[in-house]
């Protein structure tokens, strides 16, 4: 039974040669994670225990600097000393007070955080066929009882702020409501969110069951031509800088 991702299915069509060195050969790269990678875990750890506390003890949300406090606690014990930082005009302590400004605002918009939210980090499994699944996890999932559907918030850290029409034909919060359809029920609609934390601004989306249906055809052609890939050339473009396995392409050793 092979497992897929999102991720791994974006590696590919990124650049082959980097799936091949993550997915194929599992080559552990020099450099751990990013800056900004660091920057969206510590964020979205903070955003989870926020959550997860407020399930705990629904007559108590965290106040605003416990959460900040949580945050650089977060941040100070993860940070690896080789992460990499691309854009050199800027320091650890920017990130750092980036994501604090994130939950700031944040917090302004949703405290006292009770809107029905089930489960944060939530697994799903989406059977494709009996030889092929796709595994992912749900940043947060709620549950809106009065207006009888469920929604997949996902929380974005980057600097970029996509259109409408972007995120109306992104993939993996899709593929995420098929999984919420097959446990709760076809019937069930599944509203997408996505939270650019750096604009303070959400994004809402849904899929009919039709686009949905094209979807796990699209994702099982793409998985049929990753396995009958037996070349993996790189693909040079702006994503190069952030790479964890640049140092090893020979679009970048040429040179």
């Amino acid at each position: 039974m092979e497992i897929y991702s999102h991720s791994r299915l974006s590696t590919f069509e990124q650049c082959q040669l980097k799936y091949k060195f993550r997915y194929i050969d599992k080559i552990k790269p020099i450099i751990e994670k990013s800056i900004e990678s660091h920057l969206g875990s510590a964020v979205h750890d903070t955003l989870e225990w926020i959550y997860n506390s407020v399930n705990k003890n629904p007559e108590k949300s965290p106040a605003l600097d416990e959460i900040i406090e949580y945050y650089i606690q977060i941040w100070q014990k993860n940070i690896p000393e080789n992460v990499l930082i691309v854009r050199q005009e800027l320091t650890p302590n920017d990130y750092l007070n980036k994501g604090i400004q994130f939950l700031v605002n944040y917090f302004q918009k949703h405290q006292p955080f009770k809107d029905g939210t089930i489960e944060c980090e939530k697994k799903i499994i989406i059977e494709l066929d009996e030889n092929t699944k796709i595994m992912g996890f749900i940043d947060r999932l709620v549950q809106d009882i009065n207006k009888g559907h469920y929604e997949v918030h996902d929380y974005k850290t980057a600097g970029t702020l996509p259109s409408q029409e972007t995120m109306d034909r992104d993939r993996q919060l899709a593929l995420y409501s098929i999984a919420i359809k097959e446990l709760y029920g076809k019937d069930k609609e599944v509203i997408l969110v996505w939270h650019y934390l750096a604009h303070n601004h959400k994004i809402i989306s849904k899929r009919t069951d039709e686009q949905l249906e094209t979807l796990k055809y699209e994702i099982k052609e793409l998985i049929n031509k990753i396995r009958q890939t037996k070349e993996f050339p790189p693909c040079k473009s702006m994503l190069c800088g952030w790479c964890e396995y640049k140092s090893m392409c020979p679009e970048w050793n040429s040179e």
